[in-house]
C-alpha cells in the first residue's frame, strides 16, 4: 500500500466518514419540536422556541457545511501530502538508479582501461621480444660479414705480409668478436632492465652504446689499417675507395675494379664515382662566428648570406646551397649572395599562408579539370597484359654546366638553349646503366650517379590482386586491389614516371595522390632535368626551427602542426614525382623532419626494434595528417656520410629510405602509397666531412603534396 493510499484510511476517511452519520441524526433531533408544534397549530405563529430551532439549524447547516470544506481540505491536504511523498520516493529511487548506473560505468571503464593496460604490456613484450631476435640476427649478420670482410683482407695481406701479420689479424678478429659478443650481451641486459622505462632513456642508452662500439670498432679499424700499411707499403697499393666504412662488398664487381685497355680516360664509373679532368672545387671556409650563424638561423630573413647549421663544421642548410657549394665552393656563395641581394630589392611575395595560397599561380580551371581527367584515365579503355612492364631509360640527355636538363633523344649534336637571357650550348650527354641491384638502377650521367627505385614491390606487398592495361600513347594502367575492395590506380609513361596515381576506397570515393597533367603526351621526358635550375637562389624567410625539426633536439614539437604547415615559397605549378625527387631547389620549398633518432650502424639499413619506437610521434602525426586528407604524399629520403664509393652510397641510402618507408607501413599502418623513397648517397651533408660522421648517416621526411598534385581551392 502506498503512502497516499495509508494517510486517505488513516486521516481522511474517518472525518468524511463521521461528518456523514453525524448530520441525519442532528438533524432529526431538531426537526422532533417542529413537528409538535405544527401537529398542535398549524395556523399559529412560530413562537421563539421554533425561531430559535430555526436559527440553529441554519447555524448547524453552516456548521456541516464548514466540517464538510474543512473535510475535503483535509483529504485534498493529504492528497497532495501523499503525492509530494510519491514524488520525492520516486526522485530517490531514480538518483538510486542512476547512482548505481554511474558506479557501474565507472566499473566497466576500469575494467576497459586495465585490459587496455594489459594488451599494451603484452604489446611492449611482444616488440621486446621481436627487438631482441631481430638484434640477435642482426648481430649474427655483421658477424658473419665482418669475418668474410676479415677473411678477404688477410688473404689480400697473405701475398706481401709475412705470417706473423696472419697471425695479429686472426688475434685482433677474435677479440673484436670477443668484445662485440660482451657489448651485445650487456646491450640485451640493458634492455630488459629499462624495458618499462621511457622511450627517451633507452634511445639515449642505445646511442651511448652504439656511440662507443662505433669508436672501438673505428680503433680497431685504424690499428688494423695502419699494421696492414705498415707490412705492404712496397708490395701494394690500394685506393682509399676499396676501404669504405659505408661501402657494401657485394656491390663491387671485378670488371669495375679492371683498368681502361690502353690507358685512355674513361668516363665516370660507379665504383669510385671519378670526374672527367677539371679545375678542382674550391672548398668553402666560413667566415662567421658561432653567435653570427645562430643569429641568422633565428631570422634568415634579415640576411643574403646562406644560412649554415650553427654548429661545427655545420653544412648550408637548403639542398640547392649545398648543391651550389659542391660545384663552386665560395665564389658561388658570393654569386648567390648577390643574387638574394637583388631580389630582396624587389617587392617581395608574401610567405603562403595554406596549400592554396601556395599553389596561387596555377590556373583555376587546370585545378578544376583534375577530377574529370583523372576519371577519364581510370576508365580509359586498354588491352590487358599478363606481366608488369619494363620501363625503358633514356638513351641520351642534355646538360648545361654540369646540371642535366633535357634527356630527349636528340638528332643534332648542339641546339640552342636561352637562360636568363643568356644563350648556352647543350651538350648531347650518353645514359649508362651502371648496375641494376635487385630493384634499383644505378644510372651515369655526364660526372653524375643516379639511383633509380622501383618502388611497386612495395605498393603490392598484401595485395589481393594486380593487374596491368597497356594504353594509348606508351602509357601503362597498374590497378592493386587491397583487402576490402580498396584500389591503387597508378598510370605510368613509357618510362615509368608517375602520370597519376589515386585510391578508390571501399565506399568508391576517390582521392588524388599524384597528378602530373605534363606527362600526358607521347613526348620523352626529361628524367633527369633538374627544373629549379632556372628559377632564381631561394631565400629562407622563417627561423631555422620552423624549417627543420630535428626529432632528437626536439622531441616535445607537435609533428602534427609542422607538417601541417604551407611551403615556405610559391608553387610555381605542378610537377611530377620525378622532378621533385631530382631537384634540390624544389624540396627546398617544403619543410622537412630530421629523423635523427633514428641511427643507422656503417653500411646497414637495419632500424632496430628499440630505435622504431621514436617514430611513434612522427608516425602518429603523419597518420592525422591523412586522416584530414587521405591524397597526401610524403618523400622519404634516405642518406649517407662521406666515406665509400658513390655507387655503394646511393644504393645504401635508398634502402634505408625504403627501410623507414616499410616500417611506417608494417608497424604503424601508414599506406605505402603515401610514401616516395629516394636515396642520395653523400651528396647532402649535414655536417662537412669526409671521414665517418653519425650525424651524415639519417633519414629525412618532407609533405611534398603541394609540389605533385593540385590542392582543393579554399572558396
Amino acid at each position: 500500500m502506498t503512502f497516499r493510499s495509508k494517510l486517505f484510511a488513516t486521516v481522511a476517511f474517518p472525518v468524511l466518514s463521521a461528518s456523514l452519520i453525524a448530520t441525519p441524526a442532528l438533524a432529526d433531533a431538531l426537526m422532533k419540536p417542529f413537528e409538535v408544534a405544527q401537529d398542535s397549530g398549524e395556523q399559529a405563529q412560530p413562537s421563539e422556541e421554533e425561531l430559535l430551532l430555526q436559527r440553529q439549524q441554519e447555524e448547524q447547516r453552516a456548521a456541516e457545511e464548514a466540517a464538510q470544506r474543512q473535510a475535503e481540505e483535509q483529504q485534498r491536504a493529504a492528497e497532495e501530502e501523499a503525492q509530494r511523498a510519491a514524488e520525492e520516493q520516486q526522485r530517490a529511487a531514480e538518483q538510486e538508479a542512476q547512482r548505481q548506473a554511474e558506479e557501474q560505468q565507472r566499473a566497466a571503464e576500469e575494467e576497459a582501461q586495465r585490459q587496455a593496460a594489459e594488451q599494451r604490456r603484452a604489446a611492449d613484450e611482444e616488440a621486446q621480444r621481436a627487438a631482441e631476435e631481430q638484434q640477435k640476427a642482426a648481430d649474427e649478420e655483421a658477424q658473419r660479414a665482418a669475418a668474410e670482410q676479415q677473411k678477404a683482407a688477410e688473404e689480400e695481406a697473405q701475398r706481401a705480409a709475412a705470417e706473423q701479420q696472419k697471425a695479429a689479424d686472426e688475434e685482433a678478429q677474435r677479440a673484436a668478436a670477443e668484445q662485440q659478443k660482451a657489448a651485445d650481451e650487456e646491450a640485451q641486459r640493458a634492455a630488459q632492465e629499462q624495458q618499462n622505462a621511457a622511450d627517451e632513456e633507452a634511445q639515449r642508452a642505445a646511442e651511448e652504446q652504439q656511440k662507443a662500439a662505433d669508436a672501438e670498432a673505428q680503433r680497431q679499424a685504424d690499428e688494423q689499417k695502419a699494421a696492414e700499411e705498415q707490412q705492404q707499403q712496397t708490395e701494394q697499393q690500394q685506393p682509399a675507395e676499396e676501404q669504405p666504412v659505408e661501402q657494401q662488398p657485394a656491390i663491387v664487381t671485378d670488371e669495375q675494379q679492371q683498368p681502361a685497355e690502353g690507358g685512355a680516360e674513361q668516363p665516370a664509373t660507379a665504383e669510385t664515382g671519378e670526374t672527367p679532368a677539371a679545375e678542382p672545387v674550391p672548398e668553402v671556409v666560413d667566415t662567421l662566428s658561432t653567435e653570427e650563424k645562430q643569429a641568422i638561423a633565428e631570422d634568415p630573413g634579415k640576411t643574403d648570406e646562406t644560412v649554415v647549421l650553427p654548429v661545427e663544421n655545420g653544412a648550408a642548410v637548403l639542398d640547392s646551397d649545398k648543391d651550389a657549394d659542391n660545384s663552386g665552393g665560395r665564389m658561388s656563395r658570393e654569386e648567390r649572395r648577390k643574387q638574394r641581394e637583388e631580389l630582396r630589392a624587389q617587392e617581395e611575395v608574401p610567405l603562403p599562408a595554406s596549400d592554396d595560397s601556395a599553389q596561387a599561380e596555377i590556373p583555376q580551371e587546370v585545378r578544376e579539370a583534375v577530377p574529370q581527367k583523372i576519371e577519364a584515365a581510370i576508365k580509359e579503355e586498354g588491352q590487358r597484359v599478363d606481366a608488369a612492364p619494363v620501363f625503358a631509360v633514356p638513351e641520351t640527355t642534355n646538360i648545361v654546366n654540369n646540371t642535366v636538363i633535357n634527356n630527349t633523344v636528340i638528332n643534332n649534336n648542339t641546339v640552342n638553349n636561352t637562360v636568363n637571357n643568356n644563350t648556352v650550348e647543350n651538350n648531347v650527354t650518353q645514359v649508362n646503366v651502371v648496375e641494376t641491384i635487385d630493384n634499383r638502377t644505378v644510372l651515369s650521367v655526364g660526372n653524375q650517379l643516379f639511383v633509380r627505385g622501383d618502388d611497386r614491390p612495395r605498393l603490392r606487398r598484401d595485395s589481393e590482386e594486380v593487374y596491368y592495361d597497356q594504353l594509348a600513347r606508351g602509357r601503362t594502367r597498374e590497378t592493386i586491389v587491397r583487402p576490402g575492395g580498396v584500389q591503387i590506380i597508378t598510370i605510368y609513361n613509357r618510362y615509368g614516371d608517375v602520370i597519376q596515381r589515386s585510391r578508390v576506397g571501399r565506399d568508391g570515393r576517390e582521392y588524388i595522390l599524384v597528378y602530373a597533367p605534363e606527362l600526358e603526351d607521347d613526348a620523352p621526358r626529361p628524367d633527369f632535368f633538374d627544373v629549379g635550375y632556372d628559377l632564381p637562389p631561394m631565400r629562407l624567410r622563417i627561423p631555422l626551427r620552423d624549417y627543420i625539426v630535428d626529432t632528437s633536439s626536439d622531441p616535445d614539437r607537435d609533428y602534427y602542426e609542422f607538417l601541417s604547415e604551407p611551403p615556405v615559397e610559391r608553387v610555381e605549378r605542378v610537377y611530377t614525382i620525378n622532378e621533385v625527387k631530382q631537384s634540390a631547389r624544389l624540396r627546398d620549398k617544403v619543410r622537412r623532419i630530421d629523423l635523427d633518432t633514428v641511427t643507422f650502424a656503417t653500411g646497414s639499413a637495419e632500424i632496430p626494434m628499440s630505435q622504431a619506437r621514436t617514430l611513434r610521434k612522427v608516425a602518429d602525426a603523419m597518420q592525422k595528417v591523412l586522416d584530414k586528407d587521405p591524397g597526401e604524399t610524403f618523400l622519404i629520403e634516405g642518406h649517407t656520410d662521406a666515406v665509400g664509393s658513390d655507387k655503394s652510397n646511393l644504393v645504401l641510402s635508398d634502402r634505408r629510405a625504403d627501410s623507414v618507408a616499410s616500417l611506417l607501413t608494417e608497424v604503424y599502418g601508414i599506406p605505402p602509397e603515401n610514401l616516395q623513397t629516394q636515396g642520395y648517397g653523400e651528396r647532402f651533408l649535414k655536417v662537412r666531412t669526409q671521414a665517418a660522421e653519425q650525424q651524415n648517416r639519417r633519414v629525412t621526411i618532407r609533405r611534398v603534396t603541394t609540389l605533385v598534385r593540385p590542392v582543393a581551392s579554399a572558396n
